[in-house]
């Protein structure tokens, strides 16, 4: 096995454990955030908030590993791209990172909230906007840097041909679709729109990067196109 194969297994193993520790994030989560009483209730749900906080992070550490392991064969046909790649996924990654650590500063207000502290009448306005930090840090790292990312990377794979140009088509234009919710996130809409919106405009890339990345596993890059970026192939 060449290592343009194994890069391609890692690759798409990666986009995989990523999407799922993503959706695995919302069912730890649930409805804890969105509860009126959410210092009470995140308190309640202490195991599933930190276990839902390590998945944020393996989603990020996941989505920054699949910019890193595709950067030597994507250089091959834009290098300035293919590091502008590299530089969007880390910065979606510090995005997750700082709503995981709201994540966990919200839950020690909730202890503290629930155990009565003496300033706990600071803790309410402070998790609002800390709830608000972790919001806006996901909604930004998962929408907008995610999918100026995902052009990015779709646009160096319909260049290259290394795999079928419908998965690069259809990935441009999830991309593009991610980046309208993003845009539409910044207007005031109520949970319940930005959620069907979200459902509606997210689901083509969802979908396309799971094919891609079962592609990827089962497939591999394109052998020709591999050959004409580096004509000694291992």
């Amino acid at each position: 096995m060449n290592s343009y194969r194994k890069t391609a297994i890692i690759v798409g193993v990666l986009f995989i454990i990523a999407t799922a520790a993503s959706l695995l994030v919302a069912v730890f989560l649930g409805s804890t955030l969105a509860a009126s009483n959410y210092l009470t209730s995140v308190s309640a749900n202490e195991n599933q908030v930190i276990i839902a906080m390590i998945f944020e992070l393996i989603a990020a550490v996941s989505a920054l590993g699949t910019a890193v392991m595709l950067f030597p064969v994507l250089k091959k046909t834009i290098e300035s791209l293919a590091l502008g790649y590299v530089a969007l996924r880390l910065i979606e990654n510090i995005f997750y990172i700082v709503g995981a650590l709201s994540l966990l500063i919200i839950l020690t207000l909730g202890q503290g909230y629930v155990a009565g502290a003496s300033n706990a009448s600071y803790y309410q306005p402070l998790g609002t906007l800390l709830l608000a930090l972790h919001d806006w840090s996901i909604w930004m790292g998962t929408l907008i840097f995610f999918g100026l990312g995902s052009l990015t990377l779709n646009y160096l794979l319909y260049k290259s041909k290394l795999v079928p140009r419908f998965l690069s088509v259809w990935g441009l234009i999830g991309a593009a679709l991610v980046l309208l919710y993003g845009l539409l996130s910044l207007f005031s809409l109520t949970p319940d729109m930005l959620f069907s919106i979200l459902t509606i405009l997210a689901l083509p890339i969802a979908v396309q990067e799971m094919v891609f990345a079962v592609w990827l596993i089962v497939k591999g890059f394109n052998p020709a196109a591999i050959a004409s970026l580096s004509p000694h192939v291992e």
